[in-house]
């Protein structure tokens, strides 16, 4: 063993204090999002621990030990003049502001969800079976759900679509959209909602994914453009689509090529498959930075252990990047794949037959 550097040691103990106090405020922050303290303190203000206590009638003791936690976070601001506590407006924005591209309410569920499934993944370590979607967790799919939501508000109709060629004009005077992998519905329904003239298809071999998108269209009145059917990708039946969307699932399938395959069978000879998938590099060396080790340890957790009970087994990863999912796609027979817009954790790809 070489001799260790006393600087880099305590560096590296210092990261290690910053990311495990990370760790440990993944309860504390869901009692917060659950329990309305974030939303107290949003709406109505700073607070005293004995005032925060009132509004949201909860006890008094746990809720100061509560809120020292989220300041020492640096989650919520304390003011020791006052000892009152209050969100920024930078700090609203990921604890307050539901529809905020940042709000991260679905990310400390997602970890909470990855946590509670670690036995079954790590089974699967000595096995090298899969973990089939739904059952690492009580709900993860509906965490899932939760952490996308901010992005697609933000981005499907404002920048994804418009970045298709000549897709949104098809939206706007109507067309046929087939939403595949749809979850629990947030993109079908966001996209429903912007394009009134078309008919939208959400599918999912998820089948109490589908019960609460079903119910999410009701909730919306959005049931007469939108329905939502339990099958595999390349289980579908139904043609001649005019759109076709992934969003953030094609790396979890067990047959991706598979899917590409069915994909150009059921879309219009003019028709578009637009396929987001997480943002990645090509090479590894190209993902070492913060989203990545997001969605590398959401990839060991989840996306792999998912396609690896699935058909085939594929085990694409979250981080397959650019060229190995466009190599995916040309591999279903499409002509042409080309980057049309990114953002900070997707990148959106438009394919043509």
């Amino acid at each position: 063993m070489s001799e260790v550097d006393m600087d880099k040691l305590h560096a590296f103990v210092g990261k290690m204090l910053g990311d495990l106090g990370g760790a440990f405020s993944v309860p504390t922050v869901r009692i917060g999002f659950r329990l309305g303290l974030f939303d107290a303190l949003h709406s109505d203000g700073a607070a005293t621990a004995v005032e925060l206590a009132a509004r949201t009638n909860l006890a008094e003791r746990y809720v100061r030990e509560w809120a020292m936690a989220q300041a020492a976070s640096g989650f919520v601001e304390y003011d020791p003049a006052t000892t009152a506590f209050s969100l920024s407006p930078e700090q609203a924005m990921v604890f307050g502001v539901k529809d905020s591209p940042v709000y991260l309410a679905g990310a400390f569920d997602l970890a909470a969800a990855m946590i509670e499934g670690e036995a079954k993944v790590e089974a699967a370590f000595r096995d090298g079976t899969g973990v089939a979607w739904g059952d690492s967790a009580g709900c993860l799919f509906c965490s899932v759900g939760a952490f996308f939501r901010p992005t697609y508000v933000n981005s499907i109709v404002q920048e994804w679509i418009p970045s298709l060629d000549g897709v949104e004009d098809k939206l706007k005077a109507g067309a046929k959209v087939a939403d595949i992998g749809c979850g629990v519905g947030f993109s079908t329904l966001l996209m429903a909602k912007a394009y009134p003239n078309s008919k939208f298809v959400g599918f999912d071999f998820h089948e109490e994914s589908v019960i609460d998108a079903r119910r999410h269209a009701e909730e919306h009145g959005l049931t007469g453009s939108v329905r939502f059917e339990v099958a595999a990708a390349k289980e579908i039946e139904e043609r001649d689509f005019d759109l076709i969307t992934v969003f953030d699932c094609l790396h979890d399938m067990g047959d991706p090529k598979g899917c590409a395959t069915h994909m150009h069978k059921i879309l219009k000879d003019d028709g578009t498959w637009m396929i987001v998938e997480p943002m990645a590099g090509d090479h590894p060396e190209d993902n070492m930075n913060p989203v990545s080790r997001l969605y590398y340890n959401a990839s060991t957790m989840i996306c792999v252990p998912t396609s690896l009970a699935q058909e085939v087994g594929e085990g694409l990863g979250a981080q397959a990047g650019e060229q190995q999912v466009t190599g995916v796609v040309k591999y279903g027979g499409f002509s042409k794949v080309r980057r049309a817009t990114e953002g900070p954790f997707n990148m959106i790809l438009e394919a043509v037959p």
